[in-house]
């Protein structure tokens, strides 16, 4: 599977524990297709499945591998094909379990649902608890890494090892007239005629080059990141209107409520971090960090908003050695 691996030293990164993975012949292996891949190249033999929440709610997810269950949440925006890169050596070592957030690639996008984080919460728990069983291993990244606090503090979720990587915590949000920008015009997806608009300004908006830019070392492999997460928005109407909703309700505000959370966290909790992520200083890891019981930091240099395009090695050797 070519996955464009970055060849940095592993031994840049700070604060490093563990071992190297230890790189298999690939060329003795046998590869098939990928299940619902827009591109012709050679990827895993992942398995597609769907969960299906009580309330009619649906997430898609790909499932790769042998061992302990390890689920990865993506960042707003994006999709499951976020941790493609890392997802060869992982699967070495684990059963990959791999959804796509509700409102994003094939997973719930109906506006019959609330669209809340609340909500979020719920139907991931379920979809660990039923995908994953009890006291999972889970990742999470940017709004994945939101939904897995809220879960967690909540109470529907328990897992036995939880995996931050860049998102907000408990922290204002950055370039928040941006944001508010975005969160504006995206409520206009509430309105006939508006809603068909916006699904097809989009491909304006979200390029590929765009995409390359969100990475630290411009990967091209990102662009396609991009494309790919917004390949069904354009004339999707119904997605625009579940976009609103989301918009509208999704908390905005300093989540100073999570302070209070974060030292009853008694599971090993690890800050997988970027160095270079204008929308996630390491600031608020740092911080974060000195109110965990059981937290251990680790900073990834050369690094930004795509930190398993940027150094897949690295991601991977360190979840490797937190989750075993």
């Amino acid at each position: 599977m070519s996955f464009n691996v970055c060849t940095r030293n592993p031994r840049n990164a700070r604060c490093i524990v563990g071992s190297r993975l230890q790189t298999k012949d690939r060329k003795d292996r046998t590869r098939r297709p990928y299940d619902g891949s827009v591109t012709a190249r050679e990827t895993l033999p992942m398995r597609l499945r769907l969960y299906h929440h009580p309330d009619g709610a649906r997430v898609a997810y790909r499932e790769v591998g042998a061992g302990p269950p390890l689920a990865l949440l993506h960042s707003g925006l994006l999709s499951h094909r976020e941790w493609e890169p890392v997802a060869e050596r992982l699967a070495e070592r684990h059963r990959l379990v791999i959804p796509d957030l509700p409102l994003h690639g094939d997973s719930e996008d109906r506006p019959r649902h609330p669209y809340t984080i609340d909500w979020f919460a719920e139907v991931m728990s379920g979809f660990a608890n039923d995908v994953l069983g009890p006291h999972p291993l889970v990742v999470g990244h940017d709004a994945g890494a939101e939904i897995l606090l809220h879960a967690t503090m909540t109470g529907l979720l328990q897992p036995s090892r939880l995996v931050l990587m860049p998102n907000r915590l408990h922290r204002p949000v950055e370039h928040a007239r941006k944001r508010e920008a975005w969160r504006l015009a995206t409520l206009g997806g509430s309105l006939p005629v508006v809603d068909r608009l916006l699904s097809h300004a989009t491909k304006l908006v979200f390029t590929p080059e765009l995409g390359m830019r969100m990475s630290e070392r411009h990967a091209s492999e990102a662009g396609d990141l991009l494309r790919h997460a917004f390949a069904d928005v354009p004339g999707n109407p119904n997605l625009a209107r579940s976009w609103a909703k989301c918009a509208r309700r999704w908390p905005r505000g300093t989540q100073t409520h999570l302070l209070d959370l974060y030292p009853r966290l008694e599971m090993p909790v690890l800050l997988l971090w970027a160095d270079h992520d204008p929308l996630h200083p390491l600031a608020g890891a740092e911080e974060t960090l000195r109110l965990l019981p059981r937290g251990q930091l680790r900073v990834l240099p050369s690094t930004g908003l795509l930190m398993t395009y940027d150094d897949p090695v690295g991601v991977a050797r360190e979840l490797v050695a937190f989750c075993g």
